[in-house]
């Protein structure tokens, strides 16, 4: 997937289970600062005798971010976990390669598929929010059935989107800086079973998910109130 060869900026394999309230700390893929214990959850499926979450987060990072859900998904989590009422929250970062080749954003999109459905085997009541920012917002675009870049290449370098049957367990759809939504697809417009689910933030100025020329708009949404607006949105629908 041919993305703007610049400034898109995204995680893999690392699930935590947080149970609330909790704040995370940006500047590491996996560091935490936690008023409430935090429990490590094996990244595919739930290991066995691991509790299961009552709601997971897979969010998928921006290019060249480390491995784990990103800067973005975590600041989304930290915001996230008071507001679910006790209910508990598993983290999990998409395993892809969030490099500059973009084809390989559609390995996200099948690792992110295959996590689903081996939770969906152990763990039957989770319900899922499905997150990306940068790169990462074009691997959530393929698993709800938009082209990644809108209608300017198609279903070039994209993945099929999630079967039906995994589909009905997502609750929330959220994504950060997505270079979909610059050409007209915004998550906000999928279809069934993704209708009403979806939320597509984009920073003032972003050049990457509008025709902003401001480049700092786009590496900064961790800072913004739209994580905030993000984690007020998911937990309306769950």
């Amino acid at each position: 997937m041919r993305i703007l060869p610049a400034l898109l900026t995204m995680a893999a394999p690392v699930a935590l289970m947080i149970p609330a309230p909790v704040a995370l700390i940006a500047s590491a893929p996996v560091a935490l600062i936690v008023s409430a214990p935090v429990a490590l959850i094996a990244s595919a499926p739930t290991a066995h005798g691991a509790p299961c979450p009552d709601v997971e987060l897979i969010f998928a990072r921006g290019t060249s971010e480390p491995v784990g859900a990103g800067r973005v998904g975590q600041a989304l989590a930290g915001q996230l976990a008071p507001q679910l009422g006790g209910r508990s929250l598993g983290i999990y970062g998409v395993n892809y390669p969030a490099t500059y080749d973009f084809l390989a954003a559609a390995d996200g999109a099948a690792d992110a598929t295959n996590r689903i459905a081996a939770m969906s085997q152990q763990c039957p009541s989770t319900r899922y929010v499905l997150g990306g920012y940068s790169q990462g917002a074009a691997v959530v675009d393929m698993l709800v059935g938009i082209p990644p870049l809108g209608d300017k290449v198609g279903e070039i370098g994209s993945a099929p989107p999630l079967p039906p049957v995994l589909a009905d367990k997502v609750a929330a759809v959220v994504v950060f800086g997505n270079p979909s939504a610059k050409f007209g697809k915004p998550v906000s417009i999928a279809m069934t079973p993704f209708a009403g689910k979806g939320i597509d933030l984009c920073n003032d100025g972003d050049p990457i998910c509008s025709q902003g020329r401001n480049p700092f708009a786009h590496t900064s949404y961790e800072k913004t109130p739209l994580v905030g607006q993000a984690a007020g949105f998911v937990s309306s629908l769950l």
